[in-house]
């Protein structure tokens, strides 16, 4: 019933289009905001059991009532496109999955990127950077060719999907009698979310104040490889071979980021930025304990010269080839406190002692500077 009124209204409209000239409010019935304000109630009937989810085998005829019904019903695909893909940009991805696993027709919709490119982006386009992505194409790859030499057979759709997806999202019953479905496409932004949401695809991103801050690391940011706990909402973390421990558990959204820049961390990042640093600058440098251990970017300030006086209206620090480097977090006296840096001529220095200081990145984003901020200890480190 409802099907016969959408279409007659539809073509009401159409009909009215082409007759005269179309009214404004005509156009705004027209518009697409009508078309999503309809597939709000839609969905919304949906939940409450007023649609059916599956493809019809015979077209409805509107001088016969269908046998031993109740009510009418009728399928989702006879929606018009507009309407069935507003619905769809509705649904969660866990919708989305499920939905896919109805009929080939709504699988090709509901795999495609442009679906699954939205919620990619709101759930983890802060932490998924280009190095991610490569690594993925890389993991792809990787599948592809073993696939390839050990001549496996491919798996059904819905299985391959339910065997990688949390069992707590949706647990659904298959018919015996169902037909083979095509596999989920591996190269498709809806295998790479279904990789990251179960915790099989392990990514490169970096993770704030590691070893869950350990005074050692405080203000810190290191390169590790994460994976997604979707029971805890949470991340595990395995850092590089050297350093004090290799795995880090329950690490929260809010420690990690995406890499900065497109240094590996056992590398010397190229500082771009030096000519333009001047007091009152948010920096990050790179450091590390020695030559084995991989490079953490450590947030610091640049200071002013002794010579300067810290008097804004005449401070000459801009035009000194000595940069002073200040991180505030240590104390007034502690050797971790200041460095200097030679904006001509820098390159990795240190000692074994000390440590070795890399690269330098300006931050120029508040959203950057803020987070460094949100980060900062209770106490002087010592």
């Amino acid at each position: 019933m409802l099907f016969f009124l959408i279409s007659c209204f539809s073509v009401i409209l159409l009909s009215k289009s082409l007759a005269k000239p179309p009214m404004k409010s005509d156009w705004r019935l027209l518009s697409p905001w009508f078309w999503r304000e309809l597939s709000s109630f839609l969905v919304s009937w949906f939940q409450k059991g007023g649609l059916v989810i599956r493809p019809l085998k015979q077209k409805m005829s509107f001088g016969s009532k269908p046998a031993n019904t109740e009510k009418e019903k009728i399928s989702l695909l006879d929606l018009p496109d507009l309407t069935l893909e507003c619905i769809l940009e509705k649904l969660s991805p866990a919708g989305l999955c499920n939905m896919a696993g109805v009929c080939s027709s709504l699988r090709d919709r509901c795999t495609s990127d442009r679906l699954w490119e939205k919620h990619m982006k709101q759930k983890w386009g802060r932490v998924i950077g280009d190095v991610a992505k490569r690594e993925w194409q890389w993991h792809l790859v990787s599948r592809q060719r073993s696939s390839l030499m050990n001549n496996k057979k491919q798996t059904g759709f819905f299985w391959s999907l339910y065997s990688c997806w949390p069992f707590s999202w949706s647990e659904r019953k298959t018919e015996s009698n169902t037909e083979p479905r095509s596999s989920l496409p591996v190269d498709s932004i809806m295998a790479w979310y279904v990789s990251l949401e179960s915790g099989k695809f392990w990514f490169p991103a970096q993770v704030y104040n590691r070893e869950n801050g350990h005074v050692g690391f405080m203000l810190s940011c290191y390169d590790a490889q994460l994976s997604y706990d979707s029971r805890t909402d949470t991340f595990r973390a395995r850092y590089s071979p050297h350093g004090r421990r290799m795995v880090e558990e329950n690490i929260s959204w809010d420690r990690l980021r995406a890499p900065a820049v497109d240094t590996p961390s056992h590398v010397l990042h190229n500082s771009d930025c030096l000519h333009d640093l001047k007091p009152g600058d948010h920096i990050e440098i790179q450091w590390r304990r020695n030559k084995e251990f991989p490079y953490g970017w450590w947030y610091g300030v640049v200071g002013h010269l002794e010579s300067c006086g810290r008097n804004e209206h005449h401070c000459l620090c801009f035009y000194k080839d000595t940069v002073v480097l200040e991180f505030n977090q240590y104390p007034t006296g502690s050797r971790w406190r200041q460095m200097m840096i030679n904006r001509k001529d820098h390159r990795e220095v240190g000692n074994e002692a000390d440590g070795f200081y890399g690269g330098i990145r300006k931050i120029y984003k508040e959203e950057e500077i803020s987070m460094w901020k949100s980060l900062w200890p209770r106490h002087a480190l010592e």
